[in-house]
């Protein structure tokens, strides 16, 4: 049974290898963070999760964007990264532990 374990020791390199050079190892879910962005969206605001082209909501008003982001960030203990109408980022606000 030695092959077996030499083989999983150079499986285990070959990711710590790749992890350090930013390749996908196939535990990239399990680093996706939950941090919202407010984002300027057709006439109004969005709210989109980090990492995501989807949109969780749509709003008219910036500051109910900020606040359904907040929401969401409270209960995942994330951050909500505020833009400006430019794209730029305002503010941020961490709601971690």
């Amino acid at each position: 049974m030695p092959s077996k374990s030499w083989s999983k020791a150079i499986v285990d390199i070959i990711k710590v290898i790749l992890e350090a050079f930013g390749a996908s190892t196939g535990s990239a879910s399990n680093n996706r963070t939950w941090h919202q962005h407010v984002v300027p969206y057709e006439d109004g605001w969005a709210v989109r999760r980090e990492g995501n082209t989807r949109i969780t909501s749509k709003h008219r008003k910036q500051s109910t964007a900020i606040n359904k982001a907040k929401t969401i960030a409270k209960r995942k203990k994330a951050d909500v990264i505020i833009h400006r109408e430019s794209g730029g980022i305002r503010d941020r606000i961490s709601f971690k532990d």
